[in-house]
């Protein structure tokens, strides 16, 4: 082949990673979430004072590969009655206190703005998650206290 096209293949190569990497990142980076954001450790110690509602919105396969975060309530995102369990997990309150945690603060977040705008009056994100982000090193790198899921508490 010709150094010309060794060239185009070169460049269609690194062009083709460019747009992996910034799929990539667009996947892993959280939405903008105007509401607060606590760190794991603050969500631990809040969590298991009774100070604020920790739902763990991951799906039952992560809950069983990681444990459930101590204080932390397993509450799967995908459930059609979400909203429903949620409020009655807040005993009808709207505006208590709800942290979300998620694997890596991208489903927390995206679904912090979508409680917010559904009514829910003080949601507050985990943008760590469980497994770290940039935001930290997530509940499991830090070494937080986590529980076995057993498939009765979702």
């Amino acid at each position: 082949m010709s150094q010309g096209v060794w060239r185009r293949i070169g460049l269609g190569l690194l062009a083709a990673l460019a747009v992996g990497f910034a799929v990539r990142q667009y996947l892993l980076t959280p939405q903008d979430f105007a509401g607060s954001a606590l760190t794991v450790s603050e969500a631990h110690v809040q969590a298991t004072a009774g100070e604020v509602l920790l739902i763990d919105i991951r799906r039952p396969e992560e809950w069983r590969a990681t444990g459930i975060g101590e204080g932390a309530y397993p509450l799967d995102m995908r459930r059609p009655d979400f909203i429903q369990a949620l409020t009655e997990l807040a005993e009808g309150d709207r505006t208590r206190r709800i942290a979300l945690i998620c694997a890596r603060g991208v489903r927390s977040a995206r679904l912090a703005n979508r409680l917010s705008d559904a009514g829910f009056g003080n949601v507050i994100d985990v943008p760590e998650g469980m497994l770290g982000s940039r935001a930290g090193p997530g509940w499991v790198w830090s070494k937080l206290p986590v529980t076995a899921y057993a498939e009765s508490n979702s």
